[in-house]
């Protein structure tokens, strides 16, 4: 669907783009990188809409730097700000998007009734898009993405001021533009659950660099580490430092999560590369009568690539002895930590 090769769009002071090859095949794929990581300029250029200081890329097959005009014909796209005219309703915006794309009056009528139908603005449809809500106004700009029956759609920050429901209906439409129509979609955010419960395959861009692009699956596989919560009892009122030294008798590696990571105090960290540990850790939990709260696999996160490929941080002055080396993480702390964007829902990338 889409494809680029060493793609670079340079401004007077900042790389926006630097140097960016991957392939981007059919199905819904996430762009992911915090705000100012080249997203958006990437979008504009597959578009036809900006320049490529240098490299090049297609969509469809088509080049972005000759064939842009055709580029847009075949492809929807969603901005990422408010484009919306207050005083025009939302068919008649979307009817006139249609004929912008080519379709005949007849046509762009019977698929903006049927579009806004499907974002879920049918009832709506009538009234002028300036007393909408932030939510209604994120659907026309879906529903003029799709009106013209694309092939691919770019959607920029499509869950942008959107609260958690709002945000998990907007998701759930994208999930059926794929499912539903068989358009394959990219879509950009710098939240990095929606991408997990959303995408097939994950991109992530940092500092217009690519720093991964795999299948979802491959983000969040497995790891060796079983997290294990359980309740505090009148004989043992901090549960997790019993269970701890029950489990380190037992042989078994146990860490905590860091300090302020989430869990921290409650949660332990018990290395299961044995299938056995299941079965000790239950039986441990028995053994001191406390309640388990959960014990389950922990997950890779994508928030990981980004632990993983920034730099790590001085500690600050006051906080160690000149020349002393800055306190270190375990595997399993750097783990949990990574996570930290998750455990609550979906959180930014900083």
């Amino acid at each position: 669907m889409i494809a680029t090769q060493s793609l670079t769009k340079r401004y007077p002071r900042v790389t926006a783009l630097d140097r960016l090859t991957v392939d981007i095949t059919p199905g819904v794929t996430g762009l992911v990188g915090a705000n100012g990581a080249g997203k958006s300029t990437l979008l504009k250029i597959l578009l036809g809409l900006a320049p490529a200081t240098e490299g090049g890329a297609t969509v469809l097959g088509m080049d972005v730097s000759r064939e842009g005009s055709a580029i847009r014909e075949r492809v929807g796209y969603m901005p990422e700000h408010d484009c919306l005219p207050p005083d025009v309703s939302a068919t008649e915006f979307v009817v006139h998007m249609a004929r912008m794309s080519g379709l005949p009056a007849a046509a762009a009528r019977e698929r903006t009734a049927d579009t806004l139908r499907h974002v879920g603005l049918y009832e709506e449809r009538y009234r002028a898009m300036g007393g909408y809500s932030t939510g209604m106004k994120q659907r026309v700009k879906l529903a003029q993405a799709l009106v013209h029956d694309p092939r691919l759609v770019l959607l920029d920050e499509p869950t942008n001021g959107l609260d958690p429901v709002g945000r998990d209906d907007m998701l759930g439409l994208i999930r059926r533009v794929h499912t539903d129509f068989g358009i394959s979609v990219l879509v950009t955010s710098h939240l990095l659950g929606e991408l997990e419960r959303t995408c097939d395959h994950v991109v992530v861009v940092d500092g217009g660099r690519l720093l991964r692009s795999s299948a979802t699956a491959d983000f969040t596989q497995g790891t060796a580490w079983l997290a294990v919560e359980v309740t505090d009892t009148d004989d043992h009122p901090d549960g997790t430092a019993a269970l701890r030294t029950a489990l380190t008798d037992a042989g078994l590696g146990v860490e905590s999560p860091g300090v302020g990571a989430p869990g921290s105090g409650h949660l332990l960290l018990v290395d299961a590369a044995d299938p056995a540990v299941h079965d000790t850790v239950r039986d441990a939990v028995a053994g001191l009568g406390l309640g388990l709260v959960r014990m389950e696999q922990r997950r890779h996160r994508i928030a990981e690539v980004f632990s993983e490929g920034a730099p790590e941080t001085a500690a600050p002055q006051d906080a160690a002895a000149p020349g002393a080396p800055a306190p270190r993480t375990t595997p399993a702390q750097r783990e949990l930590a990574a996570t930290r964007p998750q455990e609550g829902g979906p959180g930014d990338v900083a």
